[in-house]
């Protein structure tokens, strides 16, 4: 066995605090990862807090990882020790549904095994995340990360990067479309970001004002202000592509009436309540509500080394270990540009 420091949550009301367990010993076809930074996903504090249900504790968060690599199995042919490798959202699948054979194992059937928050394929040992000094995965699962790239500001790209990238490349997003981003946070920053480098015109809607200078260096060609009718009109059965970064509380419908003919509002923000939903909001401009999930293995590298050739990362703000329950407090408050990035080496002091 390995032995790991961590941080983890014993429960959905204590603090995280440090945390010490064991990972597997290296098999056959595993990598072993010392992780150099963990991007702070909102999704963590949601799980962390038990605000989705059917958290299991303890739990170590962390699901944006980047590090290298330090010990391969026998039988390990795509990483060698001292690679630069990634971890993100899974660390394994059942492999043979029809999902997991067209390289979505996002999508497998017997559902994937998260990185954290739930259990191996053994059905008995808890997966546990990034704010952890190693990890141990199965080669298939784990990524190639280019040292081209400022490495803490990749990680996030292993949860934020993939979430915004796989649906704008599903839904064609590309030179000459119009494309709009609902709030500027962790996603929303990534969704700006890739919109633009494929060629849309992209706009950022938002609540607040005082978001467009930053949504302009970002990438964004408008900024749109939701609570100006005027502005909304404006933009009515306007765009190709909607994409709703938003978990906070909102209604869909507001932003179905800026959907043009087959345009697509792609919900990829985890509300804790259900929108309601009117069903002729739908019916005009043949209007579709798509939502999507990460992406598998084979999208996700190619999402990295499209950042890599493009030089997309994102923006971040580095925290040692012990300002994670602080940072926490900061995110639901959204007082973070973009994403809070770990630096491993302070669980190691």
């Amino acid at each position: 066995m390995i032995p790991v420091n961590a941080y983890a949550a014993q429960s959905s009301t204590t603090p995280l605090a440090p945390f010490n367990f064991d990972r597997r010993d290296v098999g056959p076809h595993d990598v072993q990862v010392e992780i150099l930074y963990c991007g702070v996903c909102h999704s963590d504090i949601h799980q962390v807090k038990d605000e989705w249900g059917g958290s299991l504790y303890p739990m170590v968060p962390g699901h944006e990882i980047v590090g290298k690599v330090v010990a391969v199995g026998n039988h390990v042919k795509k990483f060698k020790v001292g690679d630069t490798a990634g971890v993100g959202v899974l660390v394994d699948s059942c492999r043979v549904c029809k999902h997991c054979m067209q390289d979505l194992e996002n999508y497998c059937v017997e559902g994937m095994t998260p990185t954290y928050n739930g259990k191996e394929r053994d059905g008995k040992t808890l997966a546990q995340g990034g704010y952890s000094t190693q990890i141990v995965v199965d080669e298939r699962y784990v990524l190639h990360v280019s040292d081209k790239l400022d490495l803490k500001a990749v990680a996030p790209l292993l949860c934020a990067g993939i979430t915004t990238y796989s649906p704008l490349r599903y839904t064609g997003v590309t030179k000459g479309m119009k494309v709009g981003v609902i709030g500027l946070g962790g996603l929303g920053h990534m969704g700006l970001k890739f919109a633009a480098s494929f060629g849309a015109e992209v706009s950022l809607l938002s609540t607040s004002k005082s978001k467009e200078a930053d949504a302009k260096r970002l990438g964004a060609h408008n900024f749109i202000l939701t609570k100006d009718p005027e502005q909304m009109k404006q933009y009515a059965n306007y765009f190709d592509v909607i994409l709703d970064t938003v978990s906070a509380n909102h209604e869909y419908e507001t932003y179905l009436d800026l959907l043009a003919l087959n345009g697509k509002l792609i919900v990829v923000g985890l509300p804790p309540e259900a929108s309601k939903l009117s069903a002729f909001k739908l019916l005009n401009n043949r209007r579709s509500i798509i939502g999507s999930m990460i992406g598998g293995m084979k999208e996700t590298q190619e999402m990295l080394d499209y950042c890599a050739e493009h030089n997309i990362v994102a923006d971040v703000e580095m925290i040692n270990i012990d300002y994670i329950n602080e940072a926490y407090e900061r995110m639901i408050k959204n007082d973070v540009k973009y994403r809070f990035v770990i630096d491993i080496a302070s669980l190691k002091k």
